[in-house]
């Protein structure tokens, strides 16, 4: 049979209130009897229920967190960061894989409030207006992580992703390429795709090189992508002599690609990405790339809900972090 609040009480011969005040960490309760209470909860294998609890303070010291991806490596480490201060504030977090799809995403959105959450942060692509009419219905705090709203009236954390991608083209200007191909991100993702994209071609633009659609493939952040827009290069009449990556598992399927049809990384063709994952470090040629502080992203996103769920006053609710190019070996000069 379950072990209930009135079990222990009676074990150790005081009142349930006592019991609750012990279990509640308050501090109106004498060492002496502090000690009875946890003895008779040990000798009884009593858990205290934090439904019950969550129901009595209207709050659940539970955050939800949805993911895009739990298989990439990089939410894995925003999502290291989030547990990190929940930890330290003393929330616990429940973790949600969306698979990058709208549906999945609002459903999982209202499931997590129907559990009662104190907050949500939210990993995603596009926040469209079924997004916002779930956030809009919620009455507790959310804050979108690694990603934006358009218009910038949900609390944020992210990086400037058009800068970081004008950084990494311009990289390789500076290296001397004049012609550069691009693996991008789904143009209907914000920040992974369209910024991307963008700072793409405004670095073009402000050195005076022309943009080429064919110099431009599509893929879905997978290794294979990357391998496959990578093939479309190499067949090209004139091929690039550099390629930008939206993403480091797509630049390392380039990189083999390369690799696999004889060709050498930087001598024959330059890579770099964004992101600056593990795996950059792994590949060799070791990938130079744009680094998202991934980690520092979860935290000040945790940190930002924990403001908000405290009612504290909060000085900036779009918080821009900031990004910088590592370079490795896969960038050579031309």
């Amino acid at each position: 049979m379950t072990v209930t609040i009135y079990d222990v009480a009676r074990e150790a011969g005081v009142s349930m209130a006592t019991v609750s005040r012990v279990v509640n960490n308050n501090p109106n309760v004498k060492p002496q009897t502090r000690k009875k209470v946890f003895e008779a909860i040990e000798r009884l294998g009593y858990r205290p229920n934090a439904v019950a609890r969550g129901l009595a303070s209207k709050k659940t010291t539970t955050v939800g967190v949805v993911i895009p991806d739990i298989s990439n490596a990089i939410f894995a480490e925003v999502a290291r960061g989030i547990e990190d201060i929940a930890n330290m504030y003393h929330y616990n977090i429940i973790l949600c894989n969306a698979d990058k799809k709208k549906d999945k995403e609002i459903r999982v959105i209202n499931t997590l409030l129907e559990k009662q959450v104190d907050g949500l942060l939210f990993m995603g692509g596009a926040v469209t207006d079924e997004h916002l009419q779930a956030f809009r219905t919620s009455n507790v705090p959310i804050v979108l992580c690694a990603t934006t709203d358009e218009n910038g009236t949900i609390p944020s954390v992210d990086i400037d992703h058009e800068a970081a991608a004008f950084d990494a083209v311009q990289t390789l200007i500076k290296q001397g390429h004049t012609s550069i191909a691009m693996i991008g991100g789904t143009l209907q993702d914000p920040a992974n795709g369209y910024s991307r994209f963008q700072g793409y071609k405004r670095a073009l633009e402000t050195s005076g090189l022309t943009y080429d659609e064919n110099l431009v493939r599509i893929g879905n952040y997978r290794y294979e992508s990357g391998a496959e827009a990578m093939k479309h290069f190499l067949d090209l009449p004139v091929r690039p002599t550099a390629v930008f990556s939206a993403t480091d598992e797509m630049a390392i399927g380039a990189i083999h690609c390369i690799q696999d049809n004889g060709l050498r990384v930087p001598d024959d063709f330059s890579v770099i990405s964004v992101d600056n994952s593990r795996m950059a470090s792994m590949v060799r040629p070791q990938l130079s790339a744009v680094a998202q502080p991934m980690y520092d992203i979860g935290a000040v996103s945790m940190r930002l809900l924990t403001k908000l769920m405290k009612k504290e006053t909060v000085e900036q609710a779009k918080v821009v972090l900031p990004h910088e190019v590592v370079m490795r070996q896969s960038v050579g000069s031309k």
